[in-house]
């Protein structure tokens, strides 16, 4: 009795070769950003000096060329990175102030750095680190201060309307903003309590200790120079 075998019309025959999968190569322009991205992270998780040209170009599997075709190195890919995440901050405070009510313009700007931080963890943990070379766009400390003379503006207008010396502006802008960045230096971390809350104790602190603000602030300890 025969017997039908039933074969499988899919299969590949034994004198066929292996068909191989086509890599899609990419633009130079795609390759940039890949290399942003790993650069990003590992700066982020191990700094400047822990990371290595080595690792990016392996993350990205490509080789060490690569990387310099693009960067001319690791300083350059750094710097980069940098600035990107610090124009990236400063839009978004900028961008943020918006409301014509002192206290809620406090509140924006404390917003602002609290989602910047938890939606761009990565590049803040990149910016608040000492940058062992020198950036197109500064310091950290530098963005800080662009962002505390915007903030000046707000309160020069503030305290005119008020009767107190305007000329003083800047140092009361330096000093709440300085407050916000270093809260959120410690949140970054900790992320407790939420971030509504931080925002909420950070404009606290700021409106009722402008609120009850002296015109001539006066020293009550035995120190007076």
């Amino acid at each position: 009795m025969m017997v039908a075998v039933a074969t499988d019309s899919s299969s590949t025959p034994s004198n066929d070769k292996p068909r191989r999968v086509r890599r899609t190569r990419m633009t130079g322009a795609e390759r940039r950003q890949q290399l942003l991205e790993i650069g990003r992270t590992l700066f982020a998780a191990k700094g400047f000096e822990g990371t290595s040209v080595e690792e990016i170009a392996a993350k990205a599997g490509v080789s060490k060329p690569v990387v310099y075709e693009h960067f001319g190195g690791k300083e350059g890919l750094y710097a980069v990175v940098v600035d990107r995440e610090m124009r990236c901050l400063l839009d978004m405070v900028t961008s943020s102030l918006t409301a014509g009510h002192p206290r809620e313009l406090c509140e924006q700007a404390a917003f602002a750095l609290l989602d910047y931080i938890e939606e761009h963890t990565d590049g803040f943990r990149i910016l608040v680190r000492d940058s062992p070379i020198p950036q197109s766009t500064g310091s950290f400390a530098s963005l800080i201060s662009d962002i505390a003379t915007q903030v000046e503006d707000i309160l020069g207008k503030e305290f005119k309307s008020r009767g107190f010396d305007s000329k003083l502006a800047p140092l009361y802008a330096q000093a709440l903003v300085g407050m916000v960045a270093l809260t959120g230096q410690w949140w970054l971390d900790v992320r407790k309590p939420k971030k509504a809350e931080v925002a909420a104790h950070l404009v606290n602190l700021a409106w009722h200790g402008l609120d009850g603000l002296e015109p001539k602030p006066h020293l009550i300890g035995r120190r007076k120079a």
